[in-house]
């Protein structure tokens, strides 16, 4: 290590030296006035070009400036210094007295289910915010070794993803990087050719919950007897088998996690989720994961098929099962859903049948949730689908899947077609030309087509998204997705009933003040309320006793909104743009 205790960097000074790294080096420091932080310096030398943005910045440093999420450590400063005659770069982050998850597994630190579910979603809630910026971020790096444990709290919602040296803007430009440099075990197979997106730091999720449950990396081989030039095919080729469950009799693992990380661990990465979103509604039960082998891809001269047996008969308590929201159901009862049960009364008066509707917010408020059962109040069957089931890399096989998902709605109407993520499917096409932009013009000409009077013959299109901005505008207009209803996060009212809904099968005291509670967690998205009643409950079992009202306030107190206010009020701005928009018209 360059440096030692009380030497002093820039305007820091060195408590304790942490870790040498190739490139970099970590070290613990304080401040003039004593207040610790976390230094990383890295040798600007021996930074890989793939590190490096197109103005010449670090992409670490860059990345952290613009992030602000409670999973990672907050920037602090950055600069440059000369030692040697070399110049390297400092990164200073908030200081967080912990464990990486790797020190924990080294230390025989077993990881129940319970433990490695919650671990991931919060990995996932930060890499949500990443994907979800404007310029995307890939993390690229997500292992046990990048994952820092606040031991200060001890609860595993103060879990923080570290490490973005390999962390890139999805728009950069592909480079291929050396395995010798990263662990190849949680490394999705394109990233081996320079490719890298969302569903690549997914993957690396699956391997890391793989690797908490079991002890060990999915498909481990030694490598060390391979040719070092036959590596990469030999794990790939490793890959290609059934991925094997060394204790299928965990205590909570059932058959819904087990397919929920086969599916993060896809070989294809059209076979893996679609967002971390999507990802985190797995592990939460909210949406059921069948073997993943019973949706995948097969190959029919040379192309591509999708299966399409998505329709399920929307079966259900309806809006009853949903806490609070009544004055979006009021509007939704008399908008749309009177209109789709007596369409012939409404036609009499020459009102259209609308075709479809959009459901936009912020991330974990239960849009998909809703979708399914506004199905079940309309009474309609329901088709549910996600930007990877259609999307595909073959030349007009995303147009086909689209018009194969509307005859079979069709044909089995009357149906509600749900796609969530829509923007990953139909973006703006204003974004510039290439072959990509080009394929995502066709799909949106597509689905404008297939739309054309939908609801004269029984379908009814309801789409989801977290950025209604990033969807192209012919999509929003009339006759298409028209209507536009905001998801936020749940009211007072549907908090005191969350959390009600949460406890009503579990040991706790009477005396528990709703009211207190729900006023306590405002702007906490209703995932936030399952996790708080479910770290409540792991205390109380710890100590042998029922959850009281002490123990969810400590833990409400402890616990951040997985949404950030400032992101609430973008959402906020968004939604107000968006009710303008229809009030013009």
């Amino acid at each position: 290590m360059l440096y030692k205790k009380t030497d002093q960097i820039a305007n820091y000074e060195v408590i304790f030296p942490i870790r040498e790294g190739r490139y970099a080096e970590t070290y613990r420091v304080k401040d003039s006035s004593g207040k610790k932080f976390f230094l990383k310096l890295l040798c600007t030398t021996k930074l890989g070009r793939w590190q490096i943005d197109e103005n010449g910045k670090i992409n670490e440093i860059e990345i952290y400036k613009i992030s602000n999420h409670h999973n990672i450590c907050n920037y602090v400063d950055d600069g440059t210094v000369i030692i040697n005659g070399q110049q390297y770069a400092y990164l200073v982050t908030e200081y967080i007295g912990g464990e990486t998850l790797f020190q924990s597994v080294n230390a025989n630190k077993e990881f129940s289910v319970y433990d490695t579910k919650e671990i991931a979603v919060h990995v996932l809630s930060a890499l949500s915010y990443l994907h979800g910026q404007e310029r995307p971020i890939i993390h690229n790096n997500v292992t046990i070794e990048g994952v820092l444990q606040d031991l200060n709290t001890g609860l595993l919602s103060d879990v923080k993803l570290i490490d973005f040296g390999n962390a890139r803007f999805l728009d950069q430009p592909l480079v291929r990087q050396e395995i010798e440099n990263i662990n190849p075990f949680y490394i999705a197979p394109e990233r081996f050719s320079g490719a890298c997106s969302v569903q690549s730091d997914l993957y690396s999720v699956g391997a890391l919950m793989y690797h908490l449950l079991f002890g060990r990396m999915p498909w481990f081989v030694d490598l060390s007897r391979v040719e070092p030039e036959s590596r990469i095919d030999y794990l790939n080729q490793s890959r290609k088998k059934e991925l094997e469950i060394p204790n299928s009799e965990l205590f909570e693992l059932d058959e819904q996690l087990i397919n929920t990380i086969k599916t993060a661990l896809a070989y294809d990465v059209a076979d893996r989720f679609s967002s971390a979103d999507e990802f985190i509604r797995a592990i939460q039960g909210d949406i059921v994961v069948e073997h993943p082998n019973n949706n995948r891809k097969v190959k029919i001269g040379g192309s591509e098929e999708t299966t399409t047996e998505h329709i399920k008969p929307a079966k259900g308590n309806g809006f009853a099962a949903i806490a609070g929201m009544q004055e979006l159901k009021d509007t939704l009862q008399e908008e749309v859903i009177d209109v789709l049960r007596e369409p012939e009364k409404y036609a009499q008066y020459g009102l259209s049948i609308p075709n479809g509707m959009l459901l936009y917010g912020p991330p974990r408020c239960g849009k998909t949730f809703f979708a399914k059962h506004f199905a079940e109040e309309v009474g309609y069957n329901y088709m549910f689908f996600k930007p990877g089931t259609l999307k595909s890399h073959f030349v007009n096989e995303t147009e086909k899947n689209i018009s194969k998902m509307f005859k079979e709605a069709i044909e089995k109407a009357p149906t509600i077609i749900f796609i969530e993520e829509i923007n990953g499917l139909f973006p703006r096409r204003d974004k510039g030309s290439s072959s990509v932009h080009e394929m995502s013009s066709n799909a949106v000409d597509a689905i404008l087509a297939e739309m054309d009077n939908t609801g004269k013959q029984g379908v009814f299109v309801v789409c989801a998204t977290n950025y209604p901005d990033r969807i192209d505008p012919a999509l929003l207009g009339a006759g298409r997705l028209e209507k536009k209803y905001y998801i936020g996060p749940p009211d007072k009212e549907a908090r005191e009933a969350m959390f009600k809904l949460n406890l009503q099968h579990r040991p706790y005291e009477i005396g528990i003040d709703y009211d207190k509670l729900a006023e306590l967690t405002e702007n906490f998205v209703s995932a936030d309320i399952e996790l708080i009643v479910n770290a409540a409950s792991r205390m109380a079992l710890k100590q042998g006793a029922k959850i009281t009202m002490a123990m969810l306030e400590e833990v409400i107190a402890n616990t951040m909104p997985s949404v950030p206010l400032k992101e609430l009020r973008h959402f906020d701005e968004v939604r107000k743009r968006f009710e303008n928009q229809q009030d013009d018209s």
